[in-house]
């Protein structure tokens, strides 16, 4: 039998949890916990140990548990924490990201424009998307007036992003 306590298979309910619930697994389910890792536990008594540690995995408070459940917990956060956060953020983006960039300089050969020849653009490209769709791309082509422009007000959003991490 099982033991509920044991290190081993409180690690391995927590991973099952995880997968289950933020990793989308979904041939993780409680039934196949249970026949796993509890088999000749009472399924009440298995239903109150994993709405626990769902509980404690959603929260991170740690009462009413034992010092070595308290210590496997604290070892599946430093473990899975990073990897959960991103999966999270992945799951509940709705919005296109960036997901590469590539760019370079070049010297005009031909323009509308006089005077435009030999100056030198940048030509940037950009992968926009979701992780699990295909992605398009942006092709951008700036002369050094907007590439002046551009570094101005990145300069400025650089600006702003120190001024809030050192208030904060």
């Amino acid at each position: 039998m099982a033991d509920p306590d044991s290190a081993k298979t409180l690690t391995g309910l927590l991973n099952g949890i995880a997968q289950g619930t933020y990793y989308g697994n979904s041939e993780i389910t409680d039934d196949l916990l249970k026949s796993e890792l509890y088999p000749e536990v009472p399924v009440d008594q298995f239903r109150a140990l994993l709405d626990k540690m769902k509980g404690l995995i959603k929260t991170k408070k740690q009462g009413g548990i034992t010092a070595e459940q308290a210590a496997v917990i604290a070892k599946f956060w430093k473990n899975h924490k990073t990897k959960i956060k991103e999966n999270m953020i992945t799951q509940t983006r709705w919005e296109n990201s960036l997901k590469g960039m590539n760019w370079r300089i070049d010297l005009k050969s031909q323009s509308s424009l006089p005077n435009q020849e030999n100056a030198p653009v940048a030509i940037v490209e950009m992968e926009i998307g979701k992780n699990d769709k295909e992605s398009d791309f942006l092709y951008l082509e700036f002369n050094e007036t907007k590439i002046n422009h551009m570094i101005k007000q990145l300069t400025a959003v650089e600006e702003q992003l120190t001024a809030l991490t050192q208030s904060t």
